[in-house]
């Protein structure tokens, strides 16, 4: 199959089905569905945490993703973030937020005993697979955890963060976000995108190989974002607005800068981002590839991704929780999808934005 180098598009064919973004599959290779999900290094870019309180990662119970549902549906690894909400922007809102990620983080870094793996590079996911122990890769959700200061990316650098999300809901000190909070006094924008702090942040977490998430990010904060940073952006939990006119999706100038500078964009299981007024019992994984398909065909495929932003929201028919996995393997296998094509969606094309980042930094 062909896929799609940084900066170029992709040659796929504009039908759908078999001969569509995936191309056919070859009939002489893996065709089952099972084995083939099983064959996968499957990521998920974006999983939330319960807290302060919940269910043990180690056993089954009521979180969406735990270590016997990822054991189950073959996942073999996920970014779990350390998500902080927008509040107020204080000296003591900041320190609090602060403090939050990094009580966050170390709840992560617990999850990791076992069957389960704390990974920090592509290199430690890729062994992870390898040795069939699950990989835990820490992350946080929105850069009020920092505050104004810049210097704060070192400590979650040093705890093994691999993307930090710029913005949630709400704007912050770096950059506007796509849903302002009238209740926190939020104009449509302050920042214009992004701030002196936002570009200063950015240029801090390229130093560190920290990649730039710009999922929840304003349009503006988003392509500046994309010019400003030195190694490709992610957008690890959004997806194509010319299906679903939400303001978190990406549009098609978002989804051509996000190509032309080599980054990924990880089309996530959020209902209400799927199909519009979607709930989780009507939006399924077809809804989910046809986003992916959209995708694929606009930007190619080796800047699209697979997330399910589960227990923070995400989750339809047929991807309730992290044991359901294969169904999305199976109804991308359905679309025409080959090994090459599901290996790049699964974690490829992700592994490929951390290793660049980590070349940066070295």
């Amino acid at each position: 199959m062909v896929i799609a180098q940084p900066g170029r598009r992709a040659s796929h064919p504009a039908g759908g089905g078999l001969d569509g973004p995936g191309r056919a599959l070859d009939r002489g290779g893996m065709t089952d569905p099972v084995a083939l999900h099983r064959s996968l290094l499957t990521l998920d870019t974006h999983i939330d945490i319960p807290w302060p309180d919940g269910p043990p990662f180690a056993a089954e119970g009521s979180r969406r993703v735990d270590l016997p549902k990822m054991r189950r549906g073959q996942l073999a690894a996920g970014c779990f973030a350390a998500y902080v909400p927008q509040g107020r922007r204080t000296h003591d809102g900041h320190q609090a937020a602060f403090d939050r990620a990094l009580a966050m983080l170390g709840a992560i870094h617990a999850m990791a005993q076992g069957e389960a793996r704390l990974c920090r590079t592509a290199d430690e996911i890729r062994r992870a697979a390898a040795d069939h122990v699950t990989a835990i890769v820490p992350a946080v959700e929105n850069g009020t955890a920092i505050g104004t200061d810049t210097a704060r990316l070192n400590a979650l650098a040093a705890r093994g963060v691999r993307y930090v999300t710029l913005t949630h809901n709400g704007h912050n000190a770096l950059a506007d976000s796509a849903v302002p909070r009238a209740d926190l006094g939020d104009a449509p924008e302050e920042h214009g995108g992004l701030s002196a702090v936002g570009l200063e942040a950015i240029a801090a977490m390229n130093r560190l190989g920290i990649l730039v998430d710009v999922s929840h990010a304003s349009r503006r904060a988003m392509l500046a974002a994309a010019e400003a940073s030195r190694t490709p952006i992610v957008a690890t939990h959004s997806c194509a607005r010319a299906l679903c006119d939400h303001p978190r999706n990406l549009d098609d100038a978002q989804l051509d800068a996000l190509r032309d500078v080599g980054g990924v964009v990880h089309i996530t299981a959020m209902p209400a981002f799927l199909r519009p007024g979607g709930k989780a019992e009507t939006v399924s994984c077809a809804d989910l590839a046809d986003h992916v398909d959209y995708a694929v065909r606009r930007i190619g495929i080796a800047h699209v991704g697979l997330s399910s932003d589960f227990d923070g929201g995400g989750g339809i028919a047929g991807w309730r929780d992290a044991a359901e996995t294969p169904n999305v393997t199976a109804e991308l296998i359905r679309r025409g999808y080959d090994a090459a094509a599901l290996a790049a969606l699964w974690g490829g094309n992700f592994l490929r934005l951390l290793r660049r980042a980590e070349q940066a930094a070295a």
